[in-house]
C-alpha cells in the first residue's frame, strides 16, 4: 500500500490522537502544583510536581484496568503516593485533604483544555468521504468517554464507537481490536490502528497483523529504549490522507 492509498478500515484512538486530552503530563502538574504554592510548606511547587510525576509514571506501569475506569480516585492515589515519596525522603508531611483538592484540581484543569486537535475532524471526514470504514476504539470509564464524544461532536463520524467502560474490555486486550474489526466487517490485514500508546496501539494490533501508526504528536520521537517499532509514525491524521487530497 502507498502513501496514496487508504486501508478498507482505521481504527481510531480517542485521547491525545484526536483530542489533547493526557499528554504532557508534567507541565500540567506543575501548572497545579504552583496554584497550590501557598499551601507546600517549604516545599516548592517544581519538587512537588516531580514527585507526583515520578509516583505516576510507576503507578501507571504496574495498575490494574479497573483504574482506568476510576481516574478520578487514581489521581487522588497517585498524589497521595508523591506526597508520601517526599515525606519518606525527609520533606515536610503534606495533609491528605490537600492531596484530593490538588488531585481533583488537575482533574478540572484537564477538562478544561481539552481540545480537538486541528485538523483533526477534517481529516476524519476525510477518511470517511473516501469509503475507509471507521471506529473509535477509546480505553476509560463510559461517562467520561461518551460525553467527550458528545462535547467533540465525533460519534456521527464513526461507524463503530468502541469504549472500554461500555464493552466490558479494552486495549491491549486482544479482543478489543477483534471485536472492532468483526464490527465493522473487515480483516487485520485491511485495517489501519492510529493511537498515541506504542502498547496498545502498535505493539498489540501489530501482533494481529494489523498495520499500527504512532501518533507522535509532540515530534518527541521514540523513547530511545523503545524495543516497539511503528509502521509508521505522524504527527497528525492528515498526514494520512493520500497526497491528492491534501490542502
Amino acid at each position: 500500500m502507498t502513501s496514496n492509498e487508504l486501508p478498507r478500515a482505521m481504527l481510531i484512538d480517542m485521547d491525545d490522537t484526536i483530542l489533547s486530552a493526557y499528554g504532557r503530563p508534567e507541565i500540567a502538574w506543575n501548572t497545579i502544583a504552583a496554584e497550590f504554592g501557598g499551601e507546600l510548606k517549604a516545599l516548592s511547587p517544581n519538587m512537588v510536581a516531580a514527585a507526583i510525576v515520578d509516583f505516576a509514571r510507576h503507578f501507571w506501569t504496574t495498575a490494574d484496568a479497573e483504574w482506568r475506569q476510576k481516574l478520578v480516585e487514581a489521581r487522588r492515589e497517585v498524589v497521595r503516593g508523591g506526597f508520601a515519596a517526599l515525606a519518606a525522603a525527609g520533606h515536610a508531611a503534606l495533609p491528605d485533604q490537600l492531596a484530593v483538592r490538588l488531585a481533583d484540581r488537575f482533574t478540572d484543569y484537564r477538562e478544561e483544555q481539552m481540545f480537538v486537535f486541528p485538523g483533526a475532524h477534517d481529516a476524519i471526514d476525510a477518511f470517511r468521504a473516501r469509503g475507509v470504514k471507521l471506529a473509535l476504539v477509546t480505553n476509560g470509564a463510559a461517562p467520561t468517554q461518551r460525553a467527550k464524544i458528545e462535547r467533540f461532536a465525533l460519534a456521527h463520524r464513526f461507524d463503530h464507537i468502541q469504549i472500554e467502560g461500555e464493552h466490558g474490555f479494552g486495549k491491549p486486550e486482544e479482543r478489543a481490536y477483534l471485536h472492532a474489526m468483526e464490527a465493522l466487517g473487515v480483516t487485520a490485514p485491511e485495517t489501519w490502528m492510529v493511537g498515541d500508546n506504542l502498547e496498545w496501539e502498535v505493539e498489540a494490533p501489530q501482533r494481529l497483523g494489523i498495520y499500527a501508526i504512532w501518533m507522535d504528536v509532540h515530534g518527541d520521537g521514540l523513547p530511545p529504549d523503545s524495543t516497539i517499532r511503528p509502521d509508521r509514525i505522524i504527527r497528525s491524521l492528515a498526514e494520512l490522507l493520500p497526497e491528492t487530497a491534501k490542502p
